[in-house]
């Protein structure tokens, strides 16, 4: 890609801008961080396989009419995406008790909902991305109720095909994030999902023996992260072959 205008760097992504007009490069970070950042570590060659399980995640999404900012891989590191204005709300949805609902309702963890269940959280890293409602959502305008309705809709179609996709490779979806942002083309706008999907911000738990194969196992220092995140890739087909070069990082423009 050359050289390229760094945008944005976050804990796991750094953006830059894309060769045309409406676009952007998604480079994928070997960094990784818990705890709002409290923990921060790197894992090998995460930011190669996040890629890949994003790109065929996103993919897969696509075909069944899921919008996304996707567009295409690029590299090994990097994909072009559409530009967004993001919605500063991390949806997430859960399928089974794990993280911080066993520790708020006192749930053992590994129970299955009676249904999927969809929380919101106001991306804030200095509120430490507060638990909000609807209400809060739609009163100070983060978005406005047309939009939650396409959320909610995308969400529960997300989560129906993902669940699917995982048990059939012995996965169980436990929960996962999802991004929003708001798509502008002429005189509409459309709701797409945003951001990625990978073991960063899904837990995924073998479905014989319940072992944890995303971030929790470097959040609660479980070891074998790398071989957890491999494991995913293997069993969705797409594990690749790194080379040297595709270990590089992003050349910038100051």
């Amino acid at each position: 890609m050359g050289r390229r205008r760094q945008l944005y760097e976050g804990k796991a992504k750094i953006l830059f801008e894309g060769p045309e007009p409406g676009t952007l490069v998604q480079y994928f970070k070997d960094d990784a961080s818990a705890g709002n950042g409290a923990k921060k570590g790197i894992i090998t060659g995460k930011g190669v396989l996040n890629n890949r399980i994003s790109e065929h995640l996103m993919l897969r999404l696509h075909d069944i009419g899921i919008p996304t900012h996707f567009i295409r891989r690029l590299n090994m590191r990097e994909q072009l995406i559409r530009e967004v204005e993001i919605i500063p709300l991390e949806v997430v949805v859960r399928n089974v008790a794990a993280g911080s609902l066993t520790q708020r309702l006192g749930i053992q963890e590994g129970t299955r909902l009676p249904r999927p269940i969809i929380e919101y959280y106001y991306k804030n890293d200095a509120l430490n991305d507060p638990m909000v409602s609807e209400e809060h959502i739609t009163a100070f305008g983060w978005a406005c109720p047309h939009d939650m309705e396409d959320i909610v809709a995308l969400s529960m179609r997300v989560n129906d095909f993902l669940c699917g996709l995982f048990m059939g490779i012995g996965i169980i979806l436990v929960d996962f994030k999802l991004e929003f942002g708001r798509l502008f083309e002429g005189d509409n706008m459309r709701i797409v999902l945003a951001d990625e999907i990978s073991p960063d911000n899904c837990r995924l738990w073998d479905a014989k023996t319940s072992e944890k194969l995303d971030k929790d196992r470097f959040r609660k220092d479980m070891g074998k992260v790398e071989e957890a995140y491999q494991e995913v890739a293997m069993r969705l087909g797409i594990l690749p072959e790194a080379t040297n070069s595709d270990m590089k990082g992003p050349e910038v423009m100051q």
